[in-house]
């Protein structure tokens, strides 16, 4: 008698958790009635709040309203993410070409310069002297080349004296070039348009030869050195573009082209040297920036569909197929996921396929529906019912 009572006790405490997880959780009802659990209990499911009118009309035979949209083709979108570091189009250190005291420095920390510009000039008095001295011997050598000229239509002048004034003349002609080079040389001019870096310097300091003076950057167009792997040797080009963000300032994403290609894969990383280049009209970017460069390389075409249209169940996704104004299971296998579509692969799916995005609820396989686009579904919802107030 003990066991029968805790027999028939266990069945009892059995009965109510079953009713208690018939009636308070959602997801039992259904996979009870999939597994025929309910109809052997003889208990009706109950329908959805939110689907329970159409489950209504599915179960009295008539079809389902559903909003459905067309499945489309897209091309899977292989993106490439790289930290890459940002240069100046053109960048130039600028070193004295001799030693002296610098006695003008005409430039300021951060001041854009155009190429030609004198930024400094160093002592340049003994320079002056040694250039006038040799325009004078120019000169002395020019007129004795000239009066030995004229000697020599008389006869009076050997060729060998000839040749001699020939020479100093030469001479001192080189020797004219020689003192202006070397004049020029206390003349220090910018390179190229840029802007100016930090100056260390002021007027009255002595540099020596080869002595770092400024930094003249040209920043109107960022270079950004990056690695791409291999597998996208053959699809990579030079002006493709790409999307690049500044670390420092991650709401900014900047347009650019990939200007150069390196022609060596780097054997330790299998990665290939890539150059981009982005504008820099507002002047916000530096070099030696770090930026975050993103690459899209078209792929191969799949099935677009919208992203409420995939259903989940035991087996994997599938979608619901409207076809001749019947419904059907086609299970699809997701390949990537965008944020306006889904792109999958099925062997039952084409394009152009209505597929059904809401109203899932009351779906049975075969079930006969009416389906709606997405414009026609908010029209209806728009216009007012018959107990609306106009």
């Amino acid at each position: 008698m003990k066991a029968l009572r805790q027999i028939i006790l266990s069945l009892v405490l059995l009965a109510a958790g079953l009713f208690v997880w018939i009636a308070y959780v959602p997801a039992a009802q259904p996979f009870l009635a999939k597994t025929g659990v309910l109809d052997l209990l003889g208990v009706e499911p109950a329908p959805s709040q939110a689907g329970g009118a159409q489950q209504d009309r599915s179960r009295r035979g008539g079809a389902v309203p559903v909003v459905t949209a067309r499945v489309g083709e897209q091309n899977r979108a292989d993106k490439i993410t790289a930290i890459g570091d940002g240069r100046a189009r053109r960048s130039v250190t600028v070193r004295s070409n001799a030693g002296g005291t610098i006695t003008e420095l005409a430039i300021t920390s951060g001041q854009y310069v155009q190429a030609g510009t004198v930024i400094a000039r160093l002592q340049d008095e003994a320079e002056k002297i040694a250039l006038e001295q040799a325009q004078i011997q120019f000169e002395d050598a020019r007129t004795e080349a000239a009066r030995i000229g004229q000697l020599e239509t008389s006869g009076a002048v050997t060729e060998v004296r000839l040749r001699e004034s020939e020479l100093a003349l030469r001479s001192a002609e080189l020797a004219v070039r020689q003192a202006e080079f070397d004049l020029s040389q206390r003349r220090i001019a910018a390179p190229i348009s840029g802007w100016i870096g930090i100056i260390d310097l002021e007027t009255g300091d002595r540099v020596n030869a080869q002595d770092v003076l400024v930094t003249i950057t040209d920043r109107a167009d960022i270079l950004i050195d990056f690695r791409v792997p291999e597998r996208v040797v053959g699809m990579i080009e030079v002006g493709q573009q790409i999307n690049a963000t500044p670390l420092g300032q991650p709401d900014t994403v900047l347009r650019g082209e990939v200007s150069v290609i390196d022609s060596v894969v780097d054997r330790a990383s299998r990665t290939l040297l890539v150059q981009g280049r982005v504008a820099n009209d507002d002047d916000l970017l530096r070099a030696g920036m770090a930026f975050s460069v993103n690459l899209s390389f078209p792929g191969e075409t799949l099935l677009s569909i919208a992203p409420l249209a995939v259903q989940w169940s035991s087996d994997g996704p599938f979608v619901w197929v409207v076809r001749d104004g019947k419904v059907s299971q086609v299970a699809v296998s997701i390949a990537q996921r965008n944020s306006d579509a889904v792109l999958v692969r099925a062997d039952g799916l084409m394009a152009d396929d209505l597929v059904v995005t809401e109203g899932v609820q009351a779906l049975r396989e075969g079930a006969e529906v009416t389906p709606q686009d997405d414009e026609a579904a908010a029209s209806a919802q728009d216009r007012p019912t018959q107990g609306d107030t106009l």
